[in-house]
C-alpha cells in the first residue's frame, strides 16, 4: 500500500473527536489505545518570555507513526517510528530543562535579597507570578509523565520501541518535575521568611511607638491640667510661673525615661 493511501486510510479511520483533540493547541496529555491505530498527545510547558503550554500529537498504527501538524492541518509520517518520536519529544524537553532554570534563578534572587536583609520592592507580585507559573507546570507536568509512563507500559513488549530511550525521555520529565515541586516548597518558605520579617518590622515599629506614648502621656497630664482655666492654679502668681513648669515637665520626662529603661531591664537594677 503506497504512503498516499496509507495517510487516507488513516484520516478516514480517524475518530473525528481524536481529530478534535489533535487540533487543539493546548490539549491536556492524553495516551489512547484503539482498534486501528493509538492517540498520543502530550502537553508541555513552553518557557519564553511568558509562560505558555503546547500539545503535540501523534497517531501510532502498527507500521507507522505519525506527528500531526497543525499548521497545514496534516498527519506527517515519521521515517524512523518511535526513534522520531523520541527525537521531537526529547528536543522540546530538553529545551524545557534548560528554560526552568530561570525560575530557579528568580527564587534564588528573592533567596537572597531576603538572607541578606534587603528591601524587596514588588515581593508579592514576584511571588504571586512565579507561583503561579511554577504551579501550572508542575501541575502539567505530573499530567504528562503519567501519560508517558502509560505508554511505556503498553509498548515496552515490542522489539521496535526504544525502551532506554523512552525512559530517559521520563526521566528529564520527572527531573524538571521534581525541581518545579522544590521551588514551589521553597516559595512557600520564602514567603513565610517574608511575612516574619514584616510582623517583626511591624512589632518594633509598635513598640518604638509605645514608648513615645509612654514618654508624652505624663507631659500631656501636665500641660492639660496646667491648661485649665480656673483659679488657684501653681505658679499662676509670680513671674517664674512658665519655668517652674518646664521644670516639672523636664523632671517628669527624665523619670518616665528611667521607669521605662528599668522595665526594659526585667525591673532590675543596674
Amino acid at each position: 500500500m503506497s504512503k498516499n493511501n496509507t495517510l487516507l486510510k488513516i484520516k478516514e479511520n480517524l475518530d473525528a473527536l481524536h481529530l478534535e483533540d489533535l487540533k487543539n493547541e493546548i490539549h491536556p496529555s492524553l495516551f489512547d489505545v484503539n482498534d486501528e491505530y493509538d492517540l498520543l498527545i502530550v502537553r508541555l510547558p513552553i518557557v519564553e518570555d511568558e509562560l505558555k503550554f503546547n500539545s503535540v500529537g501523534f497517531v501510532i498504527t502498527k507500521e507507522h507513526n505519525y506527528l500531526y501538524d497543525r499548521v497545514e492541518d496534516e498527519l506527517k509520517q515519521l521515517d524512523n517510528k518511535f526513534v522520531s518520536m523520541h527525537s521531537i519529544l526529547n528536543k522540546i524537553i530538553d529545551k524545557l530543562l534548560k528554560s526552568f532554570e530561570t525560575y530557579r534563578d528568580a527564587v534564588v534572587d528573592i533567596e537572597e535579597d531576603l538572607y541578606e536583609n534587603q528591601n524587596i520592592s514588588g515581593f508579592m507580585k514576584k511571588w504571586l507570578e512565579l507561583k503561579r507559573d511554577i504551579l501550572r507546570i508542575e501541575r502539567t507536568l505530573m499530567h504528562t509523565e503519567l501519560t508517558v509512563d502509560e505508554m511505556i507500559e503498553h509498548y515496552e513488549s515490542r522489539d521496535d520501541f526504544p525502551i532506554n530511550n523512552y525512559i530517559n525521555l521520563h526521566e528529564h520529565i520527572d527531573r524538571t518535575l521534581r525541581s518545579a515541586t522544590l521551588q514551589y516548597s521553597k516559595l512557600d518558605y520564602l514567603y513565610s521568611f517574608y511575612t516574619a520579617r514584616i510582623n517583626d518590622k511591624m512589632n518594633h515599629l509598635i513598640y518604638t511607638l509605645t514608648i513615645i506614648s509612654a514618654i508624652f502621656l505624663p507631659l500631656n497630664l501636665i500641660v492639660g491640667f496646667f491648661g485649665i482655666n480656673t483659679s488657684g492654679l501653681p505658679f499662676t502668681q509670680g513671674t517664674n510661673g512658665t519655668l517652674g513648669v518646664v521644670g516639672i515637665i523636664v523632671f517628669v520626662s527624665i523619670l518616665s525615661v528611667l521607669v521605662i529603661n528599668f522595665v526594659r531591664k526585667g525591673g532590675k537594677l543596674s
